[in-house]
């Protein structure tokens, strides 16, 4: 899905119904992500909630564990601290079939104990409740959440079938606090719910700090620069000298002088698209893949849909193929196998210290 921003990621990723335990979701990595609040099931499966935060930016999680009832509301949240402003980013997810009216009591219970003047609350929900109809439910949430200022922004339906289209997917700001915002959907072609996309235009923050590590630059060149540059040293200080301890700081000052001259530091900078194995083909296999979802979706047409499922098993089998000989191709280049085969294994599995959000 990240694959679908070119330029930008979004500074908040807020998922509902992630199907995952806690040792699962703490374990998911999310390149340039940090999992910042997380509601995972106790007593029945799927369902859940949790939120990402871009790297670099400063959070702190809101414990709201006490609030959570599965099949009535699931909730996590975090706490944003950028430039002179408080955000309060909430995560709900209620089941069709869970309690309404324990659904808006907790509710109000939370926003209680987190609305202040000084609080920015949004909330990203998938909550079952169609904003397309003024049904009775509907009209009593909106009544609880305009007595805490807050509004729903989607005007446009976020899950389309071929029968039925139906807006149960929500962002509620506080339109007096954001009043420059945009609102938009987003096919992304994983789930039969449309993401939506906030984007606060008012709010800037500063360019996060680049993440980038630094090595030596050793290669071929270099180690023939190092050794001509040793075989031009002399040593006559280091053969002259009488005191052990003077003759080894002599000649170890000598040596580092000389190896960090050949070989200096470089930084090598983190890119945020750094899979090499997705080629040109790839990207436009996996556009003409949305093409036919949203195709799909909107037509009862069985061919059509046999022939979407016969495109998305071949598309698997040919990333799958294309990181297997990216991964190959590393390995067999490298001098150190071992090595490679490691840092293969931990880009894959390693952790880092989803409505979608952009504040910029």
């Amino acid at each position: 899905m990240l694959n679908l921003w070119t330029i930008k990621f979004p500074h908040i990723l807020c998922l509902t119904e992630h199907h995952l335990c806690d040792h699962k979701i703490n374990s998911t990595y999310v390149k340039c992500y940090t999992l910042g609040a997380k509601y995972c099931r106790k007593s029945r499966k799927y369902g859940g909630v949790s939120i990402f935060v871009c790297e670099g930016l400063l959070f702190s999680t809101v414990e709201l564990g006490g609030f959570c009832r599965d099949q009535d509301l699931e909730v996590c949240a975090v706490k944003l601290h950028i430039s002179s402003f408080v955000f309060c980013i909430l995560c709900v997810y209620r089941p069709p079939t869970g309690n309404f009216s324990c659904f808006l009591s907790s509710l109000e219970s939370i926003l209680n104990q987190l609305y202040t003047n000084s609080v920015n609350i949004i909330i990203c929900e998938d909550i079952n409740i169609n904003y397309l109809d003024n049904t009775n439910s509907k009209l009593q949430l909106d009544s609880l959440l305009l007595s805490y200022n807050l509004y729903s922004t989607v005007d446009f339906p976020t899950r389309i079938s071929n029968c039925s289209s139906t807006a149960i997917d929500n962002i509620i700001i506080d339109k007096f606090k954001n009043t420059n915002c945009t609102i938009k959907p987003l096919s992304n072609g994983l789930s039969d719910h449309d993401a939506q996309i906030l984007i606060l235009h008012d709010i800037e923050i500063q360019n996060l700090k680049a993440h980038h590590y630094t090595k030596r630059l050793i290669n071929e060149f270099t180690i023939s620069e190092f050794k001509l540059n040793l075989s031009y040293e002399s040593w006559d200080e280091i053969f002259t000298e009488e005191n052990v301890d003077s003759v080894f700081n002599s000649f170890l000052n000598t040596y580092l002088r000389i190896f960090y001259h050949s070989f200096p530091l470089k930084k090598v900078y983190h890119s945020q698209h750094n899979k090499a194995w997705i080629t040109t083909g790839i990207k436009i296999s996996n556009q003409h893949k949305r093409d036919m979802y949203l195709l799909c979706r909107s037509t009862n047409n069985p061919k059509l849909k046999n022939h979407y499922k016969t495109y998305c098993r071949i598309l698997c089998d040919v990333i799958k193929t294309a990181k297997k000989l990216y991964y190959n191709k590393l390995i067999t280049n490298s001098n150190n196998k071992a090595k490679s085969i490691w840092n293969i294994v931990n880009t894959e599995t390693k952790k880092k210290i989803v409505m979608i959000m952009d504040l910029r």
